[in-house]
């Protein structure tokens, strides 16, 4: 096996997977890559009922470099198989793509699976078009890419890549994300009779860049990974309500990958009415560059990037990087606002059923469960004032512990998640880990919530009362306990937890 020459390469590809797969910190029951470098997903679809994953992937080492396309299979969303690469970057002096080829979507064209993505030469990125076999194994690169030439002319950007395409009627249209250096993101919308040709229509709207930077609702100075879909009855440009349509992003600011968010609004002719501006998930870049799709039972299912929070040597060292998100499913909650829940496929891979009966919390509860791959699910009420804290991947005598709070306000009116990872590892500050809270509000109409946690070695996802919070952590001492905790006033209505299976076996290869 050839060793790679790139400066990052310390390990030689053939002894990727085997890092990888000895990892304690890689999920088990999560996608991630056979090995190498994850990032976003991309082309997430149902295709003559099989679910397809493509994803952003290096399989020279853990690190992004000259990108391909992963491809993953699935039919229940929760089992993937490996099948092989869909896209690799062109090898002549002038390929479009020679240098990657980077984010996209699946489309079908007449009964022809064509994916639409970015090609990157050097600096620049522009649109290009591949299609496939009826089974989606084998692709082709269009002739005629970049079938967008350039950006759009005199416009300054900040940068310009990541698509999102759909049908209206006999004509494609396709966003772009983009950037307007000294005004903020945008997206800009094209269309076309063919995937092909594409004819310049303008900007869909433009953000502001002006606000505080720090804020975790800064809107960045570029879009990335923007998708476009209707949240509520009816499809995409057809009779809606004014906050019916979403416009999802990544706020980006010179390579620096902030957080997703949202506009509701209503999207009609060539423009997009903002409502309002969300937050789509309260870990911030833990959740990044999000991608969804509407399954053939009609279910908007979302997928994003959980990038690390360890140190890129780290993750180098350990031979793989990046995990793909558990597939949640996104509705319209009665405020507008979207509102999230794992797939209950993943509820296949729960055993080892373990219940608490429901009680009053005074202080700590002995749960007197514990585990690394974990699935817990929980009924609060919480009185006015009153914090509950869940604690997870501990070990027992206090020194780690990554610690889920949920408070209600002292008049009532407001309840806030909350994710502690200040104990989360011992060896934090020795390996330069990323412990930083992340928090977003969450309503608690009566005090009551339900609360969904996922822990997966070093992948967490919460979910309260819909709203989602996604992070890492890395604990190093060997545990998983699980503790529960309260002050104030409160009550357990209910505690179920589960043990998660694993969803890949050995054998994983780099190209399959």
């Amino acid at each position: 096996m050839t060793e790679l020459t790139h400066p990052l390469a310390t390990v030689p590809r053939g002894e990727l997977v085997a890092r990888a797969e000895a990892d304690p910190h890689r999920p088990r029951f999560h996608f991630v890559s056979p090995a190498g470098w994850l990032n976003d997903p991309n082309g997430v679809s149902q295709w003559n009922g099989t679910y397809h994953l493509f994803y952003q992937y290096n399989p020279e080492g853990a690190f992004h470099h000259r990108i391909l396309w992963g491809h993953a299979v699935s039919t229940d969303l929760v089992h993937w198989e490996d099948v092989p690469v869909a896209l690799e970057p062109g090898l002549g002096p002038d390929d479009t793509d020679r240098d990657g080829c980077w984010s996209g979507v699946l489309v079908n064209d007449g009964g022809v699976p064509t994916l639409v993505y970015s090609g990157r030469h050097g600096e620049r990125e522009l649109p290009c078009v591949a299609v496939g076999s009826p089974d989606l194994l084998s692709w082709s690169k269009a002739p005629e890419n970049p079938v967008i030439a350039a950006p759009p002319a005199g416009v300054d950007i900040t940068a310009y890549r990541d698509h999102c395409v759909w049908r209206e009627g006999e004509t494609w249209r396709q966003l772009v994300g983009s950037g307007i250096r000294g005004r903020g993101g945008t997206a800009f919308l094209y269309e076309s009779a063919d995937l092909r040709s594409w004819d310049y229509v303008g900007p869909l709207f433009i953000g502001d860049s002006s606000g505080d930077q720090e804020a975790t609702d800064w809107t960045g100075t570029m879009w990335e990974c923007v998708d476009l879909f209707r949240s509520g009855a009816g499809v995409l440009g057809g009779p809606g309500g004014p906050a019916d349509d979403v416009l999802v992003f990544s706020a980006w600011n010179d390579g620096d990958t902030r957080h997703p968010l949202y506009w509701s609004g209503r999207y009609s002719g060539d423009s997009f009415e903002p409502a309002a501006l969300h937050r789509l998930d309260y870990g911030g870049r833990y959740f990044y560059a999000p991608q969804s799709f509407k399954d053939e039972s009609g279910r908007r299912v979302m997928f994003g990037w959980l990038q690390e929070g360890r140190p890129e040597e780290a993750a180098v060292e350990a031979g793989w990087s990046g995990v793909m998100s558990l597939p949640r499913v996104a509705t319209q909650a009665p405020d507008g606002t979207l509102s999230f829940a794992p797939v209950p496929e993943l509820e296949r891979l729960r055993t080892g059923h373990v219940q608490l009966p429901g009680q009053v919390l005074v202080g700590a509860v002995d749960t007197g469960i514990a585990g690394k791959q974990l699935d817990l699910e929980l009924e609060l009420e919480l009185s006015a004032g009153s914090t509950v804290r869940l604690g997870v991947l501990g070990s027992g005598d206090g020194r780690e512990e990554t610690v889920v709070e949920l408070s209600l306000a002292a008049d009532g009116s407001s309840g806030t998640l909350f994710l502690d990872r200040s104990r989360s590892s011992l060896s934090a500050e020795e390996e330069g880990l990323d412990t930083e809270p992340r928090e977003g509000p969450v309503p608690m109409p009566g005090g009551r919530v339900s609360l969904r946690v996922l822990v997966d070695r070093s992948a967490v996802e919460i979910f309260a009362n819909g709203k989602p919070l996604t992070a890492r952590a890395y604990p190093v001492l060997d545990g998983g306990h699980v503790t529960l905790a309260a002050e104030g006033s409160a009550r357990l209505l209910s505690f179920d937890a589960w043990t998660m299976g694993e969803i890949f076996g050995g054998g994983r290869v780099l190209f399959p």
